[in-house]
């Protein structure tokens, strides 16, 4: 393996490690049994990364790493037991989710670019991988997805993987794109956190009375 392939394995451990956290923690505020924390932390830190390889006819990415499912399942067995001594449960939450936004970003942009999908595919596939994952995990959990809620999300994810692709399109290597996407898709989330930001929402309008045609 070259330097920039462990480079990549050490960042998707470190993906899949904050999103267990994320799902287990989703699992703590819905009082679940440790299967529970563990179903949910592996939806949540495998879901996004199994879409985009399942659409793009690649081997499933974890099925050859059993290793990250026991990670996966050992960080939602501590989180079981160590839940309850975090006062601010869900800013936990939506910070851990933030990081692995950042990182899954990037790294399906990168997988996707590698199995030789367009500029456009890898922007998407990048956005699919960072928060397909946290759709299933609020879904199973029966929470409205974050994706779908009056905040900076799927848009920061995009950017990030955006920003990726440009850099790598403009030649400035793949660690300095990885590096700057993920920055810049932890970052829009993390503004969209601390400052609340959102985009428009759609408001409602009085109808128009159409005539009776009949």
């Amino acid at each position: 393996m070259t330097p920039f392939d462990h480079l990549l394995a050490a960042l998707t451990w470190l993906a899949v490690a904050v999103l267990a956290v994320a799902g287990a923690l989703t699992a703590s505020r819905k009082q679940l049994d440790p299967v529970g924390f563990m179903l949910v932390a592996c939806l949540c830190a495998f879901g996004g990364g199994t879409v985009r390889d399942v659409i793009l006819n690649q081997p499933v990415f974890w099925l050859a790493v059993p290793g990250m499912v026991a990670l996966a399942a050992g960080l939602a067995l501590v989180v079981f037991f160590t839940a309850h001594r975090l006062e601010r449960r869900f800013v936990v939450l939506l910070w851990a989710d933030a990081i692995g936004l950042g990182l899954f970003a990037v790294l399906g942009a990168e997988a996707a670019q590698r199995a030789g999908a367009a500029p456009w595919v890898a922007i998407l596939m990048g956005t699919i991988t960072a928060t397909a994952g946290g759709i299933l995990r609020d879904i199973i959990c029966a929470e409205v997805p974050l994706v779908l809620r009056r905040e900076i999300y799927a848009t920061a994810a995009a950017l990030g993987a955006a920003m990726f692709i440009l850099l790598q399109e403009a030649g400035a290597g793949r660690v300095l794109a990885i590096s700057f996407g993920g920055l810049v898709a932890f970052g829009a989330r993390a503004a969209g956190i601390a400052n609340s930001w959102s985009l428009p929402a759609y408001r409602a309008r009085p109808g128009r009375d159409y005539p009776d045609s009949r």
